[in-house]
């Protein structure tokens, strides 16, 4: 009698059995540690979040201290790379691509590492180390994006290299070509966004992208529409300006609103003029057609175990995640720092936001928002960081204004001191010119729905 074949396996072509588990294990715990929301510390996270939280309580008291000296250490060997050309760096190129970098990127490496050694020992002008600037990212921002991005860098291949976004892939595409114009497998950086946390998203839309799985257009739609901001933030947000009890309202309009925003700016410019055309070198490097009279599922699930079959040894996994890591604290983390503080500078001690703003005075006022005047600065304020709309909003009387702010502040997605500065640092072609009028895209794409939503509920 012939063997009964398993039904999770399709029949053609034969999979071996070993890579259908090489498949399905480490892409459970991917789905575990990055789309499973989870319950800690009195919020909503995921495992990966447990992982940074536990570790960042655990270490809190030398975190700054020890990232001050990485900083120190990504600018001084920037700085020695290019006066020296030593061949152990120049001759290697891991080492090469941590420290062999123009002089543009020096700069900000020695900016940052000056910001920071001003804010840790509050030395110079109090404006570089105030709690409101270099404090802020010092002693709020680095430390999370140290702790989480030393997780994800070692387990976000869980999620992208053993065939779980080429599953999702197949599986979303009729969802998310026709409405987006991405592939399906972008579904996963939005996951792993709400679940988890934005910067996880753009960091997965990088990868992808110098992988060869996105195109230069596909990408900086993802990234500038789909990283979205976590429900733990939101959580913060809404408390911090004084309508916890409106969380699911609330969390259901920022839903609404960023999905109609996301249909709409991949179709203008300057998204929709973005090439088509992969990273330099890569080539295309997945395709989500499907064969006819093949079940999403069936296709999916060969496409996914194909990809798996690739993974030779564990080790390699390790390397990819050993470069990523060091990459995030000696190149990403002193941007962060440099242009995040001057960022928080030019937006707490300048006046510079409330010009600009003036604008939305009256367009407030013609949507009917009590204290316009008031609310007009957070409108543009959060382009330099996600939580001054919220510090703007707690401050103002009137409910249904506080609760437009919130919304505002969190369609917006473009954030300078985290967002922004990711993208910039990464090879997807976008500038900070091109970021801040898609934030003003998003602004004005979602502002309206907000707002109608606002004087239905309030």
């Amino acid at each position: 009698m012939e063997p009964k074949r398993s039904t999770l396996i399709p029949e053609e072509p034969a999979l071996r059995r070993a890579d259908v588990w090489k498949f399905m294990i480490p892409s459970l715990l991917g789905i575990i540690l990055f789309l499973i929301p989870i319950p800690f510390g009195g919020k909503i996270t995921i495992g990966v979040g447990v992982f940074a939280e536990t570790f960042q309580g655990a270490f809190d008291n030398y975190l700054v201290e020890t990232m001050t000296v990485v900083l120190v250490l990504s600018a001084v060997g920037a700085l020695f790379a290019k006066l020296a050309k030593p061949a152990f760096i120049v001759d290697k190129p891991f080492m090469k691509g941590l420290f062999d970098i123009g002089w543009g990127w020096v700069i900000t490496r020695i900016v940052a590492a000056i910001f920071a050694i001003l804010t840790l020992f509050q030395l110079g002008p109090s404006v570089i180390h105030s709690d409101l600037t270099g404090g802020t990212v010092l002693y709020s921002l680095i430390p999370v994006l140290t702790t989480w991005f030393l997780f994800a860098g070692f387990l976000m291949p869980l999620l992208m290299d053993f065939g779980l976004m080429d599953f999702f892939g197949t599986m979303c595409r009729r969802i998310m070509r026709p409405l987006f114009r991405v592939p399906g497998r972008s579904s996963i950086d939005a996951l792993a966004s709400w679940m988890g946390a934005g910067t996880v998203g753009v960091l997965i839309t990088t990868q992808q992208y110098e992988s060869g799985y996105y195109t230069k257009r596909e990408a900086a739609v993802i990234a500038t529409n789909f990283s979205i901001n976590s429900i733990a933030f939101s959580l913060v947000v809404i408390s911090f300006i004084g309508l916890e009890d409106m969380f699911v309202p609330f969390y259901l309009t920022v839903a609404f609103s960023s999905i109609v925003a996301a249909i709409i700016c991949p179709r203008i410019p300057p998204l929709s003029r973005k090439e088509d055309t992969y990273y330099e070198g890569t080539g295309k490097q997945i395709s989500e057609d499907m064969p006819e009279g093949t079940s999403n599922v069936k296709w999916g699930f060969q496409k996914a175990v194909e990809q798996a079959s690739k993974i030779k040894s564990g080790g390699e996994v390790v390397k990819s995640g050993v470069k990523t890591v060091a990459d995030i604290y000696l190149g990403l983390l002193p941007l962060v720092m440099a242009l995040g503080t001057l960022a928080l500078i030019i937006a707490e001690f300048t006046p510079i936001f409330d010009y600009i703003s003036y604008p939305f005075v009256p367009i407030l006022e013609l949507l009917q928002i009590p204290q316009a005047a008031e609310a007009a600065p957070a409108m543009l304020v959060g382009f330099a960081d996600m939580f001054l709309p919220a510090v703007i909003g707690a401050g103002i009387e009137a409910e249904l204004t506080k609760f437009v702010i919130a919304c505002i502040s969190l369609t917006q997605l473009i954030y300078m001191s985290e967002i922004g500065m990711l993208l910039i640092k990464s090879e997807i072609p976008i500038t900070v010119g091109e970021l801040f009028i898609i934030f003003l895209q998003r602004t004005v794409i979602t502002l309206p729905i907000i707002v109608a939503i606002a004087h239905i509920i309030f």
